[in-house]
């Protein structure tokens, strides 16, 4: 009798358990497309370094405390690849945090998604697969799109921070692909492994902002001559763009699947577009509408494809 009635309750509550665990993985989604426009208003050329370590030297603290145990079980091997790692990511944000400066945060974001499409390419690359001829198609969208974003107002050579963008593209699509390949940090925990690549990439921070004529304003400056609207943004970059958008992914792919997972954390780049237009007022002229609808439906085509071919 219980065991029927269990059954029978559990279609009733299970959308309702879906789409609790599904909710704060889109609003991840949201302060990420949200995240570009956040690090362009406190951020200039001059203070990208600064804004870096203050915005990871907040949270490491948090994530050190959190994973302490489990830093104590990393074999010598995982730290080294897990640095190795940090190395990297910090690459990316330098890349990205430059970018958003020298571009629009409307195209930051959608550049940026090129990765999705890069990363299954590169790892077909990799293992010298052909990847399927939809993929490829979906790719050439993509590429397409961002073509026609970076030229709305005619064609001309992309800026500096299109051009930046797309190499953070790249090299995000590195990182992942080195998560994959580095055998030492496959068994590492995603807890464990985020603490030492942060801290790797604050380490590359600090000595670049220690170093005269690298890094800019050094970070204690930076943080004096911030008011209340720069503090407020580097908190949200701190607190929610990455200690809450880590923890919930966390515990999010414990409660359904990474696909699904992947799937609404793909909506980032239509979050950074309504911010971008919304609340900054960018503008986007024909060909980067078009441009900007090409790059969504084919990294969402792209996205399809790859885990269909993967299944």
């Amino acid at each position: 009798m219980s065991s029927l009635a269990a059954s029978a309750a559990a279609p009733a509550h299970a959308p309702r358990r879906a789409w609790l665990t599904d909710l704060p993985v889109l609003l991840v989604a949201v302060v990420w497309g949200a995240s570009y426009l956040a690090a362009k208003g406190i951020t200039t050329a001059h203070t990208v370094v600064a804004v870096l370590v203050l915005r990871f030297a907040l949270v490491l603290p948090a994530l050190a405390v959190a994973a302490r145990r489990r830093l104590r079980a990393l074999t010598g091997a995982q730290w080294r690849g897990a640095a190795l790692l940090g190395l990297v990511l910090s690459g990316v944000f330098l890349l990205e945090t430059y970018g958003v400066v020298h571009t629009s945060a409307t195209n930051a974001g959608l550049i940026i998604s090129l990765t999705m499409i890069l990363t299954p390419l590169g790892e077909a690359a990799l293992t010298r697969t052909r990847p399927p001829r939809a993929f490829l198609a979906a790719a050439a969208l993509s590429v397409l799109g961002v073509v026609l974003l970076t030229q709305g107002g005619g064609f001309t050579t992309p800026s500096t921070g299109d051009l930046l963008m797309l190499l953070a593209a790249l090299v995000r699509t590195a990182h992942v692909l080195a998560m994959a390949r580095i055998r030492s940090v496959r068994d590492a925990d995603a807890l464990s492994l985020t603490t030492v690549q942060l801290g790797a990439a604050v380490a590359v921070f600090a000595v670049l902002a220690a170093v005269p004529g690298t890094g800019g304003a050094a970070p204690w400056t930076v943080a004096i001559g911030f008011g209340p609207r720069e503090w407020a943004g580097l908190l949200f970059l701190s607190v929610l763009c990455t200690l809450f958008a880590f923890f919930v992914q966390m515990w999010a792919v414990r409660r359904t699947s990474p696909s699904r997972v992947s799937l609404l954390l793909g909506t980032e780049p239509l979050w950074a577009a309504g911010a971008g237009i919304l609340v900054a007022g960018e503008h986007l002229g024909p060909a980067g509408l078009a441009g900007a609808a090409l790059v969504l439906a084919g990294t969402a085509w792209g996205r399809r494809t790859a885990a269909g071919a993967a299944r």
